[in-house]
Order: C-alpha cells, then sequence, then structure tokens
C-alpha cells in the first residue's frame, strides 16, 4: 500500500459565511516537492492549515500519513514553518531555544535532553547560518534571520515532511538562496516538502509538482507553471494524475497578479 503524506477529499473551509476553500482534493505523497502557488487571497494559505489540522474543514475530510488530525500522533513526522514567528511577552527566549523546541515531538515527557538532540539543533542552526547568533534573543533579530530560526527548528525536529508557509516572504534575496540550498539538501534526503508561495525565485529548480489555488480552488495540479518557452527540466515530465481536468487551464498571471 503506497503511503500518503496528506490527503484531502473535498476540502471546504468557511469563515463567516465566505467559503474559503471550495472543494478541495489535493494528495501528497513521500519524496514529493510541492508547490502551493496563488496570489494574496487565492486560499492557499488557509489550505496548509487545514492539511494540518490547524484550520478546521467545514466540509470534507483530510488525513495525515492515513490518520485524521485529531487522531493523529506522530507529530516529530512533520515540520512546520509558519509566515512569521510569535513574539511573546515575558523572559526573551533565546535563537537556541527556540529551535530546540523543535525536538519536542520527540521528547518523552521524562527524557532529558539528549546529546542527539544537541547535535540536532547544532546542526540545524549551522544550516541556516545562525550559530553565532544561538544566544540571542529572537526579539534582536531582524526578520529575515527569524525566518531562518523557524526554518531551524523544523530542521531540529529531523522530520519526514516539511510544510512552509510563504518562507521568502519579505526576506533578503541572501536569505532566499540559503532557503533553497537547504531545502536541495532535504530533497537529496528523500524529504517530502510543501512550499506555499507567491513566487518561487530561487526555490524553483527543486520543485517537481505545481499546484494553482484560485479563489479557493485548484485551477492546476501538475508540473510547475514557468515562463513562456521556457522547458521542462529532464525528468520532471511527469504530470500528477489529478492534472489531465486542469492542464488545460490558464497560467499566465500567477506570478503578476497583485499582492
Amino acid at each position: 500500500m503506497s503511503e500518503t503524506a496528506f490527503a484531502m477529499t473535498g476540502g471546504r473551509v468557511s469563515f463567516d459565511g465566505r467559503q474559503i476553500l471550495r472543494g478541495v482534493d489535493l494528495t501528497v505523497r513521500p519524496g514529493e516537492v510541492v508547490a502551493l502557488l496563488g496570489a494574496n487571497g487565492s486560499g492557499k494559505s488557509t489550505l496548509v492549515r487545514a492539511l494540518l489540522g490547524l484550520t478546521p474543514l467545514s466540509g470534507g475530510q483530510t488525513l495525515l500519513y492515513g490518520s485524521p488530525p485529531a487522531r493523529f500522533r506522530d507529530w516529530w513526522r512533520i515540520g512546520y514553518v509558519p509566515q512569521r514567528l510569535q513574539v511573546g511577552g515575558g523572559v526573551p527566549a533565546t535563537v537556541r531555544e527556540v529551535v530546540a523546541s523543535g525536538r519536542v515531538a520527540r521528547q518523552s515527557r521524562l527524557r532529558r535532553t539528549s546529546a542527539a538532540d544537541r547535535a540536532a539543533v547544532s546542526a540545524a542552526l549551522d544550516a541556516v547560518d545562525l550559530t553565532g547568533r544561538a544566544g540571542d534573543p529572537v526579539q534582536s533579530l531582524s526578520g529575515g534571520q527569524q525566518q531562518r530560526v523557524l526554518i531551524a527548528r523544523a530542521l531540529a525536529g529531523e522530520p519526514d515532511t516539511y510544510v512552509m508557509d510563504e518562507p521568502t516572504a519579505g526576506v533578503d534575496a541572501e536569505t532566499q538562496q540559503l532557503l533553497a540550498d537547504t531545502l536541495g539538501g532535504l530533497v537529496r534526503e528523500g524529504k517530502t516538502i510543501v512550499l506555499v508561495a507567491h513566487e518561487l525565485g530561487p526555490m524553483e529548480p527543486l520543485i517537481t509538482r505545481g499546484v494553482v489555488v484560485r479563489e479557493g480552488r485548484v485551477a492546476h495540479d501538475g508540473r510547475p507553471p514557468r515562463p513562456e518557452g521556457e522547458c521542462a527540466r529532464p525528468g520532471h515530465e511527469h504530470q500528477h494524475p489529478h492534472a489531465a481536468e486542469t492542464a488545460a487551464a490558464p497560467l499566465t498571471g500567477w506570478q503578476g497578479e497583485p499582492r
């Protein structure tokens, strides 16, 4: 039996009587690198949160590795990178402390931090080039650096699947390239990646499948959209089985629609 990381069937989400998702069918299999694309307000961030069970469905269902979110217990298998770091009041957390929180799902209640935990945190900090800032309060970091902290937190958990909600929004070109390099390493390890994006930038060569969301519906599911005239990369000619009915959907404009 082929395992799926995510499987949504007829997914619907409504807020205050307004439909945000309108009957979405989406399956993500292990090893895929899927980009959820679309303009702001298209529903792509709501879709990824619904996949994770963070936003409740008003219709349909979603499964994480075969289980509904409410019954899913293996949260260590999923590393989530939200759009921004929530920095609350109280005692300021250091960069290392935030990154170390990514190991919690792998730890039992009574187990102390192990050498493996410390090694994973150190490796994650090194991967995003923040080792030198490990002892600094996260509030002292720039927005791009805080985004790196979120990515490092997910890396530290060593999950099977990474879900990233617009990780490059508002960050500089250097951070975008660093993220692309980091994702490249995960791809080589065979990890599953679901990436919400308005534009792909340096991550475009890593994407194996593009899902374009328009007005709460899947408008395209298959080969990632490319600028007109650009040839598909060798080895990425395969089109997702569900793409046949949407392959003819117009793809121009997803990059140029207003933010």
